[in-house]
């Protein structure tokens, strides 16, 4: 992966932010399946019952209940004692996850060259800026092998620019190791949020699932986006190929043709099997080319699963 910013060097932060794309998703609730706690005031119902400002629901008067909250209409009408309810507002906490590992600097046959990283870092921020945009927390954590950075959840009004300099500063060198990171967010966040796992999910596949499972035990709400370039999925290689191994420091040789049926067969199954196993534990689990563009694919799936979730 190519060299990170240096302190000094400035981010260019409009190439990760299409404004095609915000233009779509921006009048789009980034909402959660499960309902989440929050901080602050914002735009998600909290699963606590407080005093705040829509009605809910009745419960009985017990000893210790501030009287002030009695509704008096229902006791003239049953003689007995109720406290009104109330919903509170809260933000949803968004966590994006994404994988800056040493797969996701394949940039394919793209010119310009566009990694997978790129685009991983584009739909970072685009969610991201959404998010922010309609008040709720944003926070970011990176990782390879392990977590490299975390970025706490937060409405600030600089955290979106933090957050892009520190994906835009991240070096990839490591293997990956997605269910270890998934465990250790799942014991980092103590509140329950929208995790967004950004990557091309190239690791074991029962690590993995097992750490999807630990954040749907934790009560988190999970999204899988699995950023793939174009070439992963089509393998469209005719010639004699050297394959460089990213997280494998070997090199190999071969007749393209006579491995893409094996390759096609092997990364299919792999794929299915970890979004079978998302489907199951109720987590989307997406499948983004980068060669389509992304005000194209993030919209398309953000407007399929608020129609589901309505």
């Amino acid at each position: 992966m190519a060299a990170g910013k240096s302190p000094t060097e400035a981010v260019n932060y409009r190439q990760y932010l299409d404004p095609k794309v915000l233009a779509k998703i921006g009048a789009l609730d980034i909402r959660a399946r499960l309902i989440m706690e929050g901080f602050i005031s914002g735009m998600h119902r909290s699963p606590y019952k407080g005093f705040s400002i829509e009605f809910a629901q009745h419960r009985p008067y017990t000893s210790g209940d501030d009287i002030k909250f009695i509704d008096w209409k229902v006791f003239g009408r049953t003689d007995r004692h109720y406290i009104k309810q109330y919903e509170e507002e809260t933000n949803l906490q968004v966590m994006l996850v994404v994988d800056a590992s040493a797969s996701m600097a394949y940039s394919g046959r793209s010119d310009p060259p566009w990694r997978k990283y790129d685009h991983a870092i584009s739909i970072a921020a685009s969610l991201a800026y959404a998010a922010l945009q309609q008040r709720d927390s944003a926070g970011l954590a990176v990782y390879d092998s392990r977590i490299r950075r975390i970025i706490r959840p937060s409405n600030n009004s600089r955290q979106w620019r933090i957050m892009i300099e520190e994906l835009s500063a991240t070096v990839g060198e490591q293997k990956t190791d997605i269910g270890m990171v998934l465990d250790q967010i799942a014991e980092e966040i103590k509140h329950r949020s929208l995790v967004i796992l950004i990557s091309d999910l190239f690791d074991d596949a029962d690590r993995l699932i097992k750490g999807v499972r630990h954040l749907r035990y934790r009560r988190h709400d999970l999204i899988c986006l699995q950023v793939l370039d174009h070439d992963e999925l089509d393998f469209p290689f005719n010639q004699t190929t050297m394959f460089k191994g990213l997280e494998e420091a070997s090199e190999l040789v071969v007749e393209p043709q006579a491995l893409r049926e094996a390759y096609l067969k092997e990364i299919t199954e792999h794929n299915n099997r970890i979004r079978d196993a998302c489907h199951q534990l109720r987590v989307d689990c997406i499948q983004i080319d980068t060669s389509v563009p992304l005000d194209v694919s993030l919209p398309n799936f953000l407007a399929s699963r608020a129609t589901r979730m309505s």
